[in-house]
């Protein structure tokens, strides 16, 4: 009942990773379209879209919602703007959030060597795929393969982690201050909207209470 009625290609589904259907611009007003009307105080809601852009500047990809939720929960924000805050990195702004956070944690780890933003995909591949083969191999009997996540983890993903705590935190006080004031003028607005309303709705009542009743006329004749 719920399913499309024509299902998306894998290529549909490639492409809208870079660019959504409707564009950028609708899916990012879609995004503070839902955060203005979340039903909570405007500064937890911008602690939890803080906390969600935090997230997606570290390397624990697959887990940024569950990330986000946690640290939303743990500084009380709001756990939905945490989720929607993982928006902010995607396909497009994710290359640029992981340079920065491995870039920062190699100069502060003193990492020797450089590291190609093209290469990153790769190596997270080639993690992933040692790591599902050690784990196979606990019931099979597959060789378990340990070099390369040993470097992976000293060159990339060590630096990484590491890395993301600086750009991540002041990303997410970016976002933080920005979203507080525009929540606030939403509200203002929308209370500016109901208090017109109801003036409207007693003025109405009021004339209606003042407008004389007209006698009804004598069907019976004299």
């Amino acid at each position: 009942m719920f399913k499309r009625r024509n299902p998306r290609t894998y290529g549909q589904l490639a492409t809208e990773m870079f660019y959504p259907r409707g564009g950028w611009k609708r899916a990012t007003q879609y995004v503070l379209h839902r955060m203005r009307r979340l039903p909570d105080p405007p500064s937890r809601i911008g602690r939890g879209f803080a906390c969600g852009i935090f997230i997606s500047f570290t390397p624990f990809f697959g887990l940024h919602f569950l990330g986000a939720a946690l640290c939303a929960w743990i500084i009380r924000g709001n756990i939905l703007a945490a989720l929607l805050g993982t928006f902010v990195g995607n396909a497009l702004t994710t290359p640029f959030m992981a340079m920065a956070s491995l870039t920062t944690g190699r100069w502060l780890l003193g990492t020797e060597g450089t590291i190609s933003i093209k290469t990153l995909p790769g190596e997270f591949a080639r993690a992933g795929g040692e790591l599902w083969n050690n784990f196979l191999a606990v019931f099979t009997e597959r060789d378990m393969h340990w070099a390369h996540l040993h470097g992976f983890y000293e060159q990339i993903f060590l630096p990484y982690a590491v890395g993301s705590i600086i750009p991540g935190v002041i990303a997410g006080a970016i976002g933080h201050y920005l979203t507080v004031p525009l929540i606030k003028a939403y509200h203002r607005r929308r209370e500016k909207k109901m208090a017109d309303r109801i003036a409207a709705l007693r003025e109405l009542k009021t004339k209606a209470s003042e407008t004389p009743t007209t006698p009804a006329a004598d069907t019976q004749g004299s």
